[in-house]
């Protein structure tokens, strides 16, 4: 039976040297004035919501750069989790880094403050690439990064964006073939899009790049797939794969529906009452707003949005479904109470017949064809029917 007691925590560091052209996370560049600030709000925020410290099985530091944090001010941060978030034994404690924030000392620190696990978002080996990204490093800075972050962590994470504008096939398989001949355990991949907010929705709008074309698309994502599988990768997840062994267990926590603490500017909390009441709370957006709320004693909270047990059964069902080896029925069914099939009519049976998804048995999970449209099909399972 799941813990309502949360055992995860998500912490989000919400600065960086400058906003990718694809980007519209939240995050803030230029404003190192406010460190301090953001610093002294994490903590009265950690402090205020978990009264007690709290051990967690899995901590992951995102953002945002966390790494864009430097000596006494990343030594602050890594103290108050290890004050107030304190890993279990065998946790896992992951943390997202810049590939220029690679050095010796940077991942001195975050070694000894307990950090076991490291998630270099490169993006590209391809320097073009990288330059039409507008990421700030070359393919050597994270080949090198790479190198130097597996020298320090047995555990190295790395992220590529395919489909980014003008991309050839030809840039994404030396990519993938760069990434599987590097010291890492496990890779994400996700497909470039372009959302409001992004400098890109801007010029993509007046046409001054062309995006990849959906049939390469498709065939980048089925590339990563099979040669990954050639080189004996779990694919675990839709857009993860990993060594045998090396999965990112705070995101298959979120995948499983366990309830999770969130912390800092934009983050997204996951928890139960003690009655079970499932709540969704998100934090504001606006750094300067996060800050001078908790500082002046106030929530951090913009929305909240209370689910019953129907939202949790659907969204038990697409998450689950995220996972490769997709969703157990008849155990879906005992947590609801009654068979669970009817309650996704008449989409389950429309998607089984144009075989997006396959059951084997009690497990459903997505079929090949599935995967690659999955986003597709997410709304129409969490939409009650009529």
């Amino acid at each position: 039976m799941m813990s309502l007691q949360p055992r995860s925590a998500y912490i989000h560091v919400p600065f960086c040297r400058h906003r990718c052209g694809y980007c519209n996370f939240t995050l803030i560049t230029g404003r190192d004035d406010l460190i301090d600030g953001y610093l002294e709000a994490f903590e009265r925020e950690a402090s205020s919501t978990l009264v007690r410290p709290q051990e967690m099985d899995t901590v992951f530091l995102g953002g945002g750069t966390p790494s864009y944090l430097q000596g006494s001010q990343l030594e602050r941060l890594l103290k108050v989790i290890a004050t107030w978030l304190p890993l279990s034994d065998g946790g896992e404690y992951s943390c997202e880094v810049n590939p220029l924030d690679c050095t010796n000392e940077q991942l001195d620190l975050l070694h000894s403050a307990g950090v076991n696990r490291i998630s270099i978002g490169g993006q590209s080996f391809d320097n073009r690439k990288l330059a039409a990204l507008e990421r700030d490093h070359s393919g050597e800075q994270l080949r090198e990064a790479i190198g130097n972050s597996s020298r320090h962590f047995t555990n190295v994470s790395l992220d590529l964006i395919f489909a980014s504008p003008e991309e050839s096939m030809d840039q994404w398989r030396n990519d993938i073939a760069t990434a599987l001949a590097s010291p890492i355990q496990h890779l994400s991949t996700y497909g470039m899009t372009v959302e409001r907010g992004a400098a890109f929705y801007g010029r993509l709008a007046k046409r001054q790049f062309a995006e990849v074309d959906a049939e390469t698309q498709l065939e980048m994502y089925l590339h990563v797939i099979d040669e990954t599988g050639k080189h004996c990768w779990e694919h675990y997840e839709v857009s993860n794969f990993s060594k045998i062994g090396s999965r990112c267990r705070h995101n298959v926590a979120y995948w499983e529906g366990s309830p999770w603490y969130a912390f800092g500017p934009g983050a997204a909390s996951f928890t139960f009452s003690e009655s079970g009441l499932a709540m969704r709370c998100v934090n504001h957006r606006s750094t300067t707003t996060y800050i001078r709320r908790v500082l002046n004693g106030q929530s951090a909270v913009a929305e909240r949005e209370q689910l019953d047990r129907q939202d949790l059964l659907r969204e038990k069902l697409v998450f689950g479904l995220r996972k490769l080896e997709g969703v157990d029925l008849q155990a879906l069914s005992e947590w609801w109470g009654a068979p669970v099939r009817e309650c996704f009519q008449p989409h389950l049976s429309r998607f089984l017949e144009q075989g997006l998804l396959e059951l084997d048995g009690q497990q459903l999970r997505l079929t090949r064809r599935g995967l690659v449209i999955s986003d597709s099909l997410w709304p129409d399972l969490l939409t009650p029917s009529e």
